[in-house]
């Protein structure tokens, strides 16, 4: 068994740009095929750049505020409440859409 409570967690930087920060729950490694579980804070106006995985699927919950994910070319609006799942190899980015509220996203990763 693991307990950990978020705020023993560490900030760290997504890989696609480092200035929004994460707090990985669960480490690649930890589970098998669990790649990660994570929870992102994009400040408003930030914006990840496009990128895709091509061998693990991503499961996205919107926890606060909104935003959008481009998903291989087409926008979908993402609010509070919102799961989204992302297959391997669908090209992705997301950004805050709000002048205000912080975009709070928890996700994983499952390889294929």
């Amino acid at each position: 068994m693991r307990l950990i409570n978020r705020s023993q967690i560490p900030d760290t930087g997504v890989s696609h740009d480092p200035l929004i920060s994460k707090k990985v729950f669960i480490e690649n490694g930890r589970i098998p095929k669990l790649t990660n579980f994570s929870q992102s804070r994009i400040k408003p106006g930030q914006y990840c750049p496009s990128h895709q995985h091509p061998d693990m699927w991503e499961v996205y919950l919107v926890e606060s505020g909104k935003g959008e994910m481009i998903l291989d070319g087409k926008e979908v609006p993402l609010s509070e409440g919102d799961c989204l799942i992302v297959d391997p190899g669908e090209d992705h980015s997301m950004q805050n859409s709000s002048s205000t509220v912080d975009l709070l996203l928890t996700y994983f990763g499952i390889e294929q």
